[in-house]
């Protein structure tokens, strides 16, 4: 079954509401998004843009994992990376970081 590769504007108003919702509860702000999905600007339709990029290149599915992904490093207290930093795209620090994380919850 091929992933669904567009939002219809009733899923992306649900997306946007949800965005505002997750922000407001993980006291985040629309800037600490755009630098994690290295977005070009701080506007929602930015935003909601780059994630229908996502959801064109893997379905629903890369969004809801690109959204974990977010939520992890955040609630890890990675610092934000920087645009075209070396840790950009190197997977391993993610997950190291995740690991770190998980390791001390459970000590």
């Amino acid at each position: 079954m091929a992933p669904s590769t567009r939002l219809d504007p009733d899923q992306l108003e649900q997306l946007e509401s949800f965005l505002k919702d997750w922000l407001r509860h993980s006291g985040r702000t629309q800037a600490d998004l755009r630098r994690a999905l290295r977005a070009g600007s701080i506007r929602m339709p930015v935003l909601l843009q780059e994630l229908q990029l996502t959801v064109s290149k893997g379905g629903v599915t890369a969004l809801a994992d690109r959204l974990c992904t977010i939520e992890a490093q955040w609630a890890s207290g990675a610092p934000e990376l920087l645009e075209g930093g070396a840790a950009d795209n190197d997977d391993m620090s993610q997950l190291d970081l995740l690991l770190k994380s998980i390791q001390s919850d459970a000590a």
